[in-house]
């Protein structure tokens, strides 16, 4: 649902963290443009929400528990077509995989939550209108692997590979991002052909080294 001329934006904000919850309610109480129609404390919630309420904006943290992921929330809330609410990510995680995940999944936006209030409520409404809202440093990341695109992964790749750096295993991964062992398997040969390694341990070195993921 776009937001009509004159009226709030409706939001719908998704984050399993209560106080977080309360703080960003709290930010956007009495403020005469903006209207917070539902909350959500799942992925799972978040979608089921998102089709019950029709928004305009959903703030979507990414790390929402041992559930649905952010990014993967976001692809099916994006995937109704048009008229489909505008997914605004706020969270404190900034690695690449994070970013294109959530990116690649449809989210027009992507803000930290150390941004100010004033940044956050520019970002909703750009988000509304169907323009895009990075966080400065978000987009500097961005810019730089358009820049130097060579053997890069895959939003779905990083998200991978990081959940390989937690040390969790290819079946446990598949359950986390609702795909098949099978595919997993699929998305590790692809990352270690294009980081040049053989193994998990190696391609968690090299994607570390260089910055794609962050130190666990």
């Amino acid at each position: 649902m776009r937001k009509d001329p004159g009226r709030p934006i409706r939001i719908l904000l998704v984050d399993d963290h209560p106080v977080v919850r309360s703080g960003i309610r709290a930010m956007l109480l009495g403020r005469p443009d903006f209207e917070l129609v539902g909350e959500a404390a799942t992925g799972e919630q978040g979608v089921a929400e998102a089709r019950r309420l029709r928004p305009a904006v959903v703030l979507m943290d990414l790390r929402l528990g041992a559930g649905m992921h952010g990014s993967e929330a976001a692809r099916r809330i994006t995937a109704s077509g048009a008229g489909a609410p505008r997914v605004l990510v706020l969270t404190t995680f900034d690695g690449d995989s994070d970013i294109l995940a959530a990116i690649e999944a449809g989210a027009i936006g992507y803000l930290l939550k150390d941004a100010p209030p004033e940044r956050l409520y520019a970002a909703i409404r750009s988000a509304a209108a169907g323009d895009s809202a990075l966080a400065p440093s978000v987009a500097s990341r961005l810019l730089g692997r358009l820049r130097a695109p060579a053997a890069t992964l895959t939003g779905r790749e990083l998200e991978v590979l990081a959940l390989v750096a937690e040390g969790l295993s290819n079946r446990r991964i598949g359950k986390r991002l609702f795909l098949s062992e099978t595919t997993i398997k699929t998305h590790l040969v692809h990352i270690y052909a294009k980081l040049e390694v053989d193994s998990r341990t190696a391609a968690v070195a090299a994607a570390t080294r260089r910055g794609l993921i962050r130190p666990s």
